[in-house]
């Protein structure tokens, strides 16, 4: 595995990059969270060269303690993308970091080979499926990498606050169904999050498939990682 920090706007963003093949970015959730997709990142490492990366203020990346906005997330994608002198790569993004990757598919199409969400939470702001969410989570709960329950709160806030303004876009559904690269929607059987919103938006990408793994959580890894192992190397081989 070989680690870099890179530049963009006056931070530094640590970043890694692991195996060979068609080039994917991999994309951690929270959001604030540091990346902890390593796990996932092995399981198609022979066949994909992989980069991963701290978002700012989050692990080892750098922060000024003033939030940002979705916006400087999708400029420090395309960052990395240029460090590692990538024209076009697949962007696999995990919970509220396939959330971004969609938006990243909006707005960088040109930068695009395939689009890959695992757990993701949809363009929702829905009081019903919080309250299934927080009644899921009180209930039954939920297994977590330990490192998700440390997490940048103002990055939290500020991401989150820019995320609701981006789906409140009079043209977010037009342009999400006009998406045109291989997109795959991943999501767990028993995940405490209702899948409808991610089914929804599958439904307006022609093409888009969907996919349930039976018997996993959010962290769908955790529970079954052979599954969801056959799953992303089978988009990967069969579409690139």
């Amino acid at each position: 595995m070989e680690e870099q920090f890179i530049e963009t706007r006056g931070f530094r963003l640590w970043t890694a990059k692991q195996g060979k093949g068609i080039p994917v970015l991999f994309i951690s959730g929270g959001p604030g969270c540091a990346d902890y997709l390593e796990p996932v990142a092995s399981l198609i490492d022979d066949i994909c060269e992989v980069i991963r990366f701290d978002p700012r203020g989050c692990g080892r990346s750098e922060f000024d303690g003033i939030g940002y906005g979705v916006k400087e997330c999708i400029e420090d994608i395309e960052r990395i993308r240029e460090y590692y002198k990538i024209e076009k790569w697949v962007v696999m993004g995990h919970s509220w970091g396939a959330d971004l990757a969609l938006a990243y598919a909006i707005l960088q199409p040109n930068s695009l080979l395939g689009f890959v969400a695992i757990s993701g939470t949809g363009i929702q702001n829905d009081r019903d499926w919080k309250r299934a969410y927080q009644e899921g989570l009180k209930g039954q709960g939920e297994t977590c990498p330990d490192s998700v329950y440390f997490y940048n709160k103002e990055v939290h806030r500020s991401l989150m606050n820019s995320w609701r303004d981006f789906i409140k876009g009079p043209n977010i559904l037009k342009e999400i169904s006009k998406i045109e690269i291989p997109t795959l929607f991943i999501y767990g059987q028993n995940d405490i999050r209702p899948s409808w919103p991610i089914l929804q938006i599958a439904s307006i990408i022609e093409g888009a498939q969907t996919i349930e793994i039976a018997e996993a959580e959010h962290y769908i890894w955790m529970q079954n990682e052979s599954i969801l192992r056959e799953v992303l190397r089978k988009y990967v081989n069969k579409s690139f």
